[in-house]
């Protein structure tokens, strides 16, 4: 299977949790991107889960905790594909460090900041014909 992935992938296991309204589920960051995360499964993960949830992590010796609204994009393999639709600036500036310091290459990073917001903007404001 070809991966077609055009987002750098950060390996980064740490407890999360992912919720909507009052209704919350813990579980595990495995991996996370600028467009998204893959968590496990968690326990008593409903199968009809629809909309948008909060999904949070704070990061290993610190108090600093990202969060962003995520939307379920792939279920499989007791793990959970999420898709990011909005992040606050607070938590953009600090996913970006992390993903900075593990890529290595700050110009492959520009790219990727730079293909995301193309996205978020042709997904906000599609062309029309």
């Amino acid at each position: 299977m070809i991966d077609r992935r055009r987002f750098f992938r950060v390996i980064f296991s740490t407890p999360a949790q992912l919720c909507q309204g009052e209704q919350c589920w813990s579980t595990r960051l495995l991996d996370l991107s600028l467009q998204g995360a893959l968590v496990e499964e968690p326990d008593g993960w409903p199968t009809d889960t629809e909309g948008r949830f909060e999904l949070s992590f704070a990061l290993g010796g610190s108090d600093i905790e990202i969060r962003m609204e995520v939307e379920p994009s792939h279920v499989g393999q007791q793990r959970l594909g999420l898709y990011c639709h909005h992040i606050d600036i607070d938590s953009a500036s600090h996913l970006k460090r992390l993903i900075e310091l593990n890529v290595g290459n700050a110009d492959m990073l520009q790219r990727e900041l730079a293909h995301l917001l193309e996205e978020h903007v042709e997904h906000e404001h599609p062309s029309h014909p």
